[in-house]
Order: C-alpha cells, then structure tokens, then sequence
C-alpha cells in the first residue's frame, strides 16, 4: 500500500551536542568547558538514546501493524473470493420416455423415486 520506509540512522550519543555547539557557536555563543556544558552534553546524550529507542519501537509497531494488515487482507480476500466450485445451471424440464414434461421440485431437482409408504387398513 503504502511504503514510506525512512531508514533512520541511529543517532550518535555526541552528535547532538556537536550540533548544538555549532549552532550557538554561529549565534556568537562558544561553549566553554564547565559544569553547565557537561549538564548540556548529557542532556543532548539522553535525548540521542530516547529519539534512538522510539524509533526503534515505531520500525516494531510498522511491522506489527504491516503482519496484521496482511493478516486482514487474506481474510477480506477469502471471504469475497468467488468459490472455485463450478455450479452449473439446474437441469430443465424435458419430455420423459411417455412423451410427457417431467415434474420438478421448486428447488430444481427431480422428483424422488422413492416409495411412499402404503396405508395401513383401518
């Protein structure tokens, strides 16, 4: 149906942080060695570990869903499938050996043969 697969490369636990230095080395901010830059660096790690295992989950939750989805289209699939069963139109009525129509049921079939059971004389 639709395939918008996006291989993500895992993110690098500095890689966030190399990022933003830059970025607020080019706004005319340089960070320093310090106690803040260390709060920094370890917050852009945890954030590098949770954007990692949330993709993580969502590539497991898209093959779960993709099984499940395939799962739903073979059942959809078998359930309006035409039968592969060949019916062929119910024989018509035709003149027996007497020359004479034979009767038919409503359903379509021929009469059955079978004997009645006879009356028992009261």
């Amino acid at each position: 149906m639709f395939d918008t697969k996006m291989d993500m490369k895992p993110i690098q636990k500095d890689e966030l942080y190399k990022h933003l230095s830059q970025f607020l080395k080019n706004k005319g901010v340089e960070l320093k060695e310090g106690s803040y830059t260390r709060g920094i660096h370890a917050g852009c790690s945890l954030l590098a570990d949770a954007i990692n295992l949330s993709q993580a989950g969502l590539d497991r939750a898209k093959a779960g869903l993709d099984k499940k989805l395939t799962q739903v289209r073979q059942v959809i699939h078998e359930k309006t499938a035409p039968t592969s069963r060949t019916t062929s139109a119910p024989p018509k009525a035709g003149p027996n050996k007497n020359g004479k129509a034979k009767k038919m049921n409503p359903a379509g079939r021929k009469p059955s043969t079978a004997k009645k059971p006879r009356r028992k004389k009261a």
